[in-house]
């Protein structure tokens, strides 16, 4: 026989109503009360009749977590971490559905509020715009991730890319580099303009000149990054090393280093930005910026059940700090 609601409130001598208020994050009940009854609910592997209270509660239970694409630039690994990270949160208390904007062709009429409790956006590009302000006019309850939608007074929830990448090409100019290139991520993405801002920030705080030879187009995966550094590979002058916008762009760079004959790092340095699953496992391991996109979808999720339980947007920004880490894909040149 399935629990219900009635058995958790027996044991923890509250009422149904408090549990249900509870289990649904009200800012009405106490935290200390909430974690009680949340840890008796997964005790007895409490499963929500969603079914039930969308007919009781005129709810759907529905939280959309929508990407601006997902068949261009959105790496598995990225797709992972966002949907692990929101998960984390709503655990059992709404239903998950993902989906890409693109897919609609400018078509939202079936997002309503009736379909979504609250919609999570993790926003790659400016072209969602269309459908944020869709959202936001439609009162439904809206978090976006990865860029900032002003002046849409929404909850933006964004790593510092711009000052992660400003700490890997000035970790790749303290080893002694100078002539650095950049292989850029997709173009349109906030997060691609904020890293090469970045980069160019940090060579020009050190008077090194940016020839635009040295600036490679790519987009976010395995095969412009090959493309990138083949490019770069073809100059007159060699760039000492390549910050490059994504690890997968510097897998692919690592690949047409390889090809050419070339080391890494004794011949060409390379660092990249992400901390994928794989940069740590690659020969040589990969020296790059790790930005959590894990804990942006935990962080959104959360501010996203504040809005809806509170029933207003709070307007605001959260930055989640990059790191740099250090691996072998880097040479010292100092004493050369």
């Amino acid at each position: 026989m399935s629990v219900t609601i009635k058995d958790i409130a027996k044991l923890a001598g509250v009422s149904h109503t408090t549990v249900s208020r509870a289990l649904n994050d009200s800012p009405l009940i106490q935290e200390a009360t909430k974690a009680r009854i949340r840890q008796i609910a997964e005790s007895l592997n409490y499963t929500p009749n969603f079914n039930a209270k969308s007919l009781v509660l005129a709810r759907s239970f529905h939280i959309g977590l929508f990407f601006s694409t997902i068949d261009q630039g959105t790496t598995a690994g990225f797709f992972h971490e966002t949907v692990t990270g929101v998960l984390h949160v709503l655990q059992h208390r709404y239903h998950l559905i993902v989906n890409a904007i693109d897919s609609y062709a400018g078509a939202y009429n079936t997002v309503t509020g009736q379909s979504f409790d609250g919609i999570l956006v993790m926003s790659q590009s400016h072209d969602d715009q269309s459908f944020i302000r869709y959202v936001y006019d439609k009162g439904i309850p809206l978090v976006v991730i990865n860029r900032s939608t002003d002046p849409l007074p929404l909850v933006n929830v964004l790593s510092d890319d711009e000052a992660g990448a400003m700490a890997a090409v000035e970790h790749l100019i303290e080893r002694g580099h100078r002539r650095i290139a950049i292989i850029e991520g997709k173009s349109g993405f906030q997060s691609a303009e904020a890293r090469k801002s970045g980069y160019l920030q940090a060579m020009a705080k050190h008077g090194l000149e940016v020839p635009a030879a040295y600036q490679v187009k790519g987009n976010y995966d395995l095969e412009s990054g090959y493309r990138g550094m083949s490019s770069l590979l073809a100059l007159d002058s060699l760039p000492s090393a390549a910050f490059c916008s994504g690890d997968e762009l510097a897998v692919g760079a690592m690949k047409a280093v390889l090809e050419r004959g070339l080391r890494v790092p004794e011949d060409i340095s390379i660092a990249g930005f992400d901390d994928n699953a794989f940069s740590a496992f690659l020969t040589p391991a990969l020296t790059t910026v790790k930005r959590s996109v894990e804990t942006m979808g935990s962080i959104a999720a959360e501010q996203l059940l504040h809005v809806i339980g509170r029933q207003a947007q709070a307007p605001k920004t959260i930055r989640v700090p990059t790191e740099l880490v250090v691996r072998q894909s880097v040479s010292d040149i100092r004493s050369y």
